[in-house]
């Protein structure tokens, strides 16, 4: 994790983040015209005017939580996307999405962080609809946050590696998962299989 400590890093992997959900959003926002998609609070009647890379960017800037939080987020999203696929991420929901995937990481993984109602201004969102979407969210999610540290050092590993390359994968029509690879999917699902099992991690809404 010490890679991501620096500014520049950071940096990096906000850009090869909100690339890689840009490109799911818009594949999606496609598939959506032809198969049967659930509508969910997280749902905008029209979409934002900004940006997922102005968006993720503000919520570095403000949110003030550990470099962990966003690899943390993310493999809370590849969860939910995974999870939930008649609700695929795209342009009407990637940012309540992220918005709430950081907050939940920061509850989870740090000391100290804000509340819901500082979040929901960070979000461009109000203090009720924050709740609803962290309550969605944990359900969407089956309440497991919890993340071992091989299964960290997997989604860590894959994101390092695609910052240097610079080059986000591509996902099919319709693909609501963020990560394609067999081989690390392989590897999360052996692990995350047994651990499920063994404890699931409840949190204080």
């Amino acid at each position: 994790m010490a890679e991501l400590e620096s500014p520049n890093a950071m940096s990096k992997l906000i850009t090869f983040l909100s690339s890689q959900l840009q490109r799911l959003a818009e594949s999606n926002d496609l598939n959506r015209k032809f198969q049967p998609q659930k509508i969910s609070v997280f749902h905008g009647l029209t979409r934002p005017s900004i940006s997922i890379q102005t968006y993720l960017d503000r919520i570095l800037k403000y949110a003030n939580c550990s470099p962990s939080c966003f690899i943390v987020a993310y493999v809370y999203l590849d969860r939910f996307a995974q999870s939930q696929p008649y609700l695929p991420i795209n342009s009407f929901n990637v940012h309540r999405l992220l918005i709430t995937s950081v907050m939940v990481a920061a509850k989870f993984m740090d000391d100290m962080y804000y509340n819901n109602a500082y979040y929901a201004k960070v979000g461009g969102i109000s203090t009720t609809e924050m709740n609803y979407l962290e309550l969605d969210f944990l359900f969407g999610l089956g309440f497991n946050l919890n993340i071992t540290p091989n299964t960290f050092y997997i989604y860590c590993s894959y994101l390092q590696k695609e910052m240097v390359m610079m080059q986000p994968p591509v996902t099919s029509a319709g693909d609501s998962s963020l990560m394609r690879s067999p081989k690390l999917h392989l590897c999360f699902n052996e692990e995350e299989s047994s651990h499920q099992k063994q404890q699931q991690q409840e949190v204080t809404v």
